[in-house]
């Protein structure tokens, strides 16, 4: 039997999705094929609409060796494993002649721990162990999370956290979950054989497709304690999203709370003299740390520096304490033990980094109104450690709706620690980038406008005149706007004022329900305005005549006083770079991409994206960001918007109520057959 075709077999896959081939999914397709075949690396930005999944998805399943897939979001990772793989799967098999196996592999917390649940949490208070199950009232609701997460134990196959629904707080969770510092190990656990976590891990070994998330990735990478299994291909989605999960997962943070809670955890297992040393550090850690005021640490202070080497020097002598001793008064000891250690070794590692004081690292200070002030080391960039670790052994393909910013992805392709396209060196991945375009015709179903009249928006200044403007918008769209916000501060006020402005168009507030909620809520009335800030930007799949219009207050570059976007501009300046458009503006232009994304996400739909802020229009960097974002109609005119807008909700309404009629008709003609059928 001839070996079926790439085209073959991408009809094959896009016939029983029930879809229709476009020019730039076979364009993807061809790309992702070519980068597997010679083991180079590729970079392709996929509109909206592309059919970017099966894009990667067949090629890769053509090859036949193992390939990881990491996505950012819960949502992609859902979508693949339970949709698109397994419609694909069975779609190809007759022609390839073989059924890859697939499976979702994800960190360990994220799993039910049977030993938790069946033998109890260790406590700081107390010697032993506590019942959850006996101390949390059953009328509480942490009380009843517990009792429907050990009723779910008994039938869930995965253990899986995402496969519980309704789902549980993160409190209650944390009752019945374990890290991978706490965990005993398959081999010393009594529940090692039935161990949910192993049991994902091994089911991904046995398959040919594993589908994870940027963060096991990067724990992957950074760790050097492999969790992935194996693979030749990696492919990563939502990569925009990439350095930023690195980053996070990357970033080490001291709080006094979770020093106190290292204190007694380790107080059970160690005598009195190395639990006092551990003590009396981690006073003068809270001592230093209630003086201490938000922004960055250029040079650590000789308190902080003094406090941290004692911090890192007590940790490791209970660490070396707690590996020599035993006492078996402790009740389920290995458990107390292993979470014990987990609390102190994270002191240590992150106290000695900061000591250590490495010019490639990030330190500032955090203080918030409810758990007060932490301490936080970062990366400066993450570049060095994904050319080092993501780019050798295999081939490697990025994609995502925004990865060329600014006419090409050289800027991406910079912070993912690759030199510019087309260059040439031993020691240098070798990479392209291609843009497959979008299905959409972007000029005709679109409209950027940008406010030029409006006052220079100032940190924190009165913005009256915006939301003048704002409110004139929504009036003229017919609600049916998604609001985006550079600050929560700013979303709050807006929501406020026009709420007062414009009863009649109903305006959600994120953080006043679950993000899922609200935007149910959102494309359910028409009329309906979502506001909020950073997760809308790009979290928000509306397609149809519920958002017609999406409104950025102003260019979302990052705060001046953001101590990691900060720092890493000045070393771009003192490397005798262009500081500000390397990083602050390579962040807008990501964050205005993935918003305006929001506004076309069908073939009909129509609208426009509204930046507020003459910038866009006036400053230097303005030709940047507008080549970033999608080929929309260009106006200052906001006469011209305004009319635009009334045509485009006029046509909207002509739409909602030719489709009520016709709903209506078929209500009317369902109850008049079965009044037939009642006759009969």
């Amino acid at each position: 039997m001839t070996k079926p075709s790439l085209h073959e077999l991408l009809h094959a896959a896009v016939t029983a999705v029930g879809g229709m081939e476009r020019p730039g999914q076979v364009t993807m397709a061809e790309a992702v094929a070519e980068a597997i075949d010679d083991g180079s690396h590729l970079l392709v930005q996929a509109g909206t609409g592309t059919g970017k999944s099966l894009g990667y998805l067949v090629p890769a399943l053509a090859q036949g060796e193992r390939v990881v897939v990491a996505t950012a979001t819960l949502a992609l990772q859902r979508q693949l494993v339970e949709r698109d793989l397994p419609r694909t799967v069975d779609a190809l098999h007759p022609l390839l002649r073989r059924r890859p196996q697939f499976a979702m592999l994800k960190g360990r917390s994220n799993y039910l721990c049977l030993h938790r649940l069946n033998e109890g949490v260790p406590q700081d208070e107390e010697e032993g162990l506590f019942d959850q199950f006996e101390a949390a009232a059953p009328s509480s609701k942490l009380g009843q999370d517990l009792l429907r997460l050990r009723d779910w134990s008994q039938e869930t196959e995965t253990g899986d956290r995402d496969d519980l629904t309704p789902g549980v707080s993160d409190r209650a969770w944390a009752q019945i979950s374990v890290s991978s510092r706490e965990c005993l190990g398959a081999t010393k656990c009594a529940y090692g054989a039935e161990c949910f976590a192993e049991m994902a891990r091994e089911r991904a070994k046995l398959s040919e497709v594993v589908v994870t998330n940027h963060a096991l990735l990067a724990i992957d990478a950074i760790e050097g304690a492999p969790v992935l299994p194996q693979h030749e291909v990696l492919i990563v989605d939502e990569a925009h999203e990439l350095v930023s999960r690195v980053t996070g997962v990357a970033t080490g943070e001291l709080t006094p709370g979770q020093v106190d809670r290292a204190v007694k955890r380790a107080a059970k297992l160690v005598d009195e003299k190395v639990a006092d040393q551990l003590q009396t550090a981690a006073e003068g850690f809270e001592r230093v740390m209630e003086l201490a005021l938000p922004g960055r640490l250029e040079e650590v202070p000789e308190d902080l520096a003094y406090v941290l080497m004692a911090l890192r020097d007590a940790a490791r002598t209970v660490i070396s304490a707690i590996g020599s001793t035993r006492d078996k008064s402790v009740q389920d000891e290995d458990a107390v033990r292993k979470q014990a250690l987990a609390a102190v070794e994270s002191v240590h590692d992150v106290a000695e980094r900061i000591s250590n004081g490495s010019e490639w690292d990030v330190v500032w200070y955090e203080r918030h109104d409810r758990f007060g002030a932490s301490l936080r080391v970062a990366p400066m960039s993450v570049s060095g450690l994904l050319r080092e670790k993501l780019f050798t052994d295999r081939s490697v393909t990025l994609t995502s709706a925004t990865l060329k910013l600014g006419g090409d992805f050289n800027g991406v392709g910079a912070s993912l620690g690759l030199a510019p396209e087309g260059a040439q060196g031993d020691d240098l991945p070798q990479w392209k980038g291609v843009d497959v375009g979008s299905p959409f015709d972007y000029p005709r179903q679109g409209i950027l406008y940008v406010a030029k009249h409006l006052s220079r928006p100032a940190r924190d200044g009165d913005r009256a005149d915006m939301l003048d403007e704002l409110t004139e918008l929504i009036q003229a769209a017919g609600g049916r706007t998604l609001g985006l916000f550079s600050s929560m501060r700013a979303a709050q006020l807006a929501a406020e004022e026009l709420r007062v402005r414009i009863p009649e168009y109903p305006i959600l507030l994120q953080g006043e329900e679950t993000l899922g909620e609200l935007i149910k809520g959102f494309a359910a009335d028409p009329r309906t305005c979502l506001f909020g800030t950073l997760s809308l930007w790009q979290g928000v799949d509306v397609p149809g005549t519920s958002c017609q219009l999406v409104v950025m207050d102003k260019i979302p570059f990052p705060r001046p006083d953001d101590p990691l976007m900060s720092a890493r501009q000045k070393a771009v300046e003192e490397a005798g770079g262009n500081g500000f458009m390397a990083v602050a503006a390579t962040h807008a232009a990501l964050l205005m991409a993935q918003g305006a994304g929001r506004l076309v996400r069908a073939q009909g739909d129509r609208g426009v994206v509204a930046v507020l802020d003459q910038r866009l229009a006036t400053a230097r960097y303005g030709s940047y960001l507008k080549a970033s974002l999608p080929d929309f109609w260009y106006t200052t005119d906001r006469n011209q918007v305004r009319r635009s807008l009334a045509a485009i909700d006029s046509a909207a309404k002509d739409r909602e109520a030719a489709a009520d009629s016709e709903a209506k008709n078929d209500g009317e003609a369902k109850k008049d057959s079965e009044v037939e059928k009642a006759g009969a």
